[in-house]
């Protein structure tokens, strides 16, 4: 028995397990150059049964934040999602600059940031699949 959602890496991309109305199975997969999560079903015997190292089990801070890691690494924009990417990219430039490891309130700040740059993308595919206007734009890296 599955319970769900249930959240993986699935070769680098956050991936969810999901029921469906009719007791079936769906999943979905974050897209790098949307930053949304797409519909892609037929991944879901592969993180259920399968057994390579390129997929993991992942719990929800741990989905959350490499979801997070993603966006950040592969979308570029205006807007408060993209000024606490900022902050972030600004944490650990300090670390670098300074030549220490990340303190534990650092770690725990970037986490908090990620936490709410989830909720923040979750709201706004939220509101533009409710045919609302985008309230920012931005590109991916991948995007030629």
């Amino acid at each position: 028995m599955v319970h769900t959602p249930a959240y993986f890496e699935y070769y680098d991309h956050t991936y969810i397990v999901e029921s469906t109305p009719d007791g079936g199975l769906t999943g979905r997969i974050l897209n790098w150059e949307t930053g949304a999560f797409e519909e892609k079903p037929d991944h879901v015997p592969d993180v259920l049964l399968g057994h390579e190292a390129e997929i993991v089990k992942l719990t929800w801070e741990r989905f959350v934040r490499r979801t997070e890691e993603e966006r950040h690494n592969y979308l570029r924009g205006d807007g408060p999602i993209f000024a606490l990417y900022q902050t972030i990219d600004a944490i650990w430039a300090a670390t670098e600059e300074e030549r220490r490891k990340i303190t534990k309130e650092e770690r725990a700040l970037i986490e908090s940031l990620y936490r709410r740059t989830f909720e923040m993308w979750e709201d706004e595919f939220a509101r533009r699949d409710a045919g609302e206007a985008p309230t920012f734009t931005f590109t991916s890296v991948l995007a030629r």
